[in-house]
This record gives structure tokens, C-alpha cells and sequence, in this order.
């Protein structure tokens, strides 16, 4: 005896496999913004520390201790890496977009309004890509989605 099937099954088969192929293409793509945008944080926050040319372009570092600079560095070096890696993704990304977003109205808008006026473009755009992450998640390849698997 041989099974038949129906045209609407064969087109429910390939929807669901269209479907899967869209799902893990997107979950790649997601990982991949977040690796990307966390490394460069991570250089960003690296910076504080005298890395990469410093705070001043010559090497120089934010005084140990002092306040908001070396904790913002602390908390953009520690939060990049767990992002990186995909680790309390979500929470992670929504305490370094607040970070950002406090960068942004304490250093940059009292210089000017705009971001381009004030050169708040990257804490601008990190706020709001943090956001994102936050909002969709890591994506496929992320230890928060093998944590989950088990």
C-alpha cells in the first residue's frame, strides 16, 4: 500500500522547511551582530585601561578608582565579554545600553544636541544596538542558548 499525499501537505512540508531555514539563517545573523558589536565594545571599554591609545589617543588611562570612568570601564570589559560569548545575554545588554545612554546625557549633551554636534554617534548607536540584543536575543551561537538546550 502506498501513501498519497495531499498538494496542501506537500506545500505545508515546504513552508515548514522554508520556515526552519529562515529561523537558523536569522539565529546566525544574530549571533553574528552580537559577537561583532561586543568585540568592538570590548575595545572600547579596553581603552579606559590604556589600550588601543587610551582615553587620550597617547596611551593614557582613567585613574583607578575614579568615578564614573574606570567602573564605565569595568562594567563595558566585564558586560562585552559575557555578550561576546552569549552568556546573560539579555540583562547584560540592557545594563550596557543603560551605560551608554548615561554616557551619552552626561558627556555628550551638554556639548550639543544632536549626536553629530556633540560626538555621541557611538554611544548613540551602542545604547540603541544594546537595546536590540536585549530585546531579541543573543541568537544561535551563544553559551545562553546551549544553557537553555539542557
Amino acid at each position: 500500500m502506498t501513501q498519497t499525499t495531499t498538494p496542501a501537505e506537500t506545500t505545508t512540508a515546504t513552508t515548514d522547511a522554508a520556515t526552519g531555514r529562515a529561523a537558523k539563517a536569522q539565529g546566525a545573523i544574530q549571533s553574528a551582530v552580537r559577537i561583532v558589536v561586543s568585540f568592538l565594545f570590548l575595545c572600547h571599554g579596553l581603552q579606559g585601561f590604556g589600550f588601543f591609545g587610551g582615553v587620550d589617543g597617547a596611551g593614557g588611562s582613567v585613574e583607578l578608582g575614579s568615578w564614573p570612568g574606570w567602573y564605565g570601564s569595568v562594567i563595558e570589559v566585564v558586560g562585552a565579554a559575557l555578550v561576546l560569548v552569549g552568556l546573560f545575554t539579555r540583562p547584560v545588554a540592557v545594563l550596557l545600553s543603560g551605560v551608554m545612554a548615561y554616557a551619552y546625557f552626561t558627556v555628550h549633551a551638554p556639548e550639543g544636541l544632536l549626536p553629530l554636534q556633540n560626538m555621541g554617534e557611538l554611544s548613540t548607536l551602542y545604547c540603541w544596538i544594546f537595546l536590540l540584543i536585549a530585546a531579541i536575543g543573543p541568537g544561535t551561537f551563544a553559551l545562553d542558548t546551549l544553557r537553555r538546550r539542557r
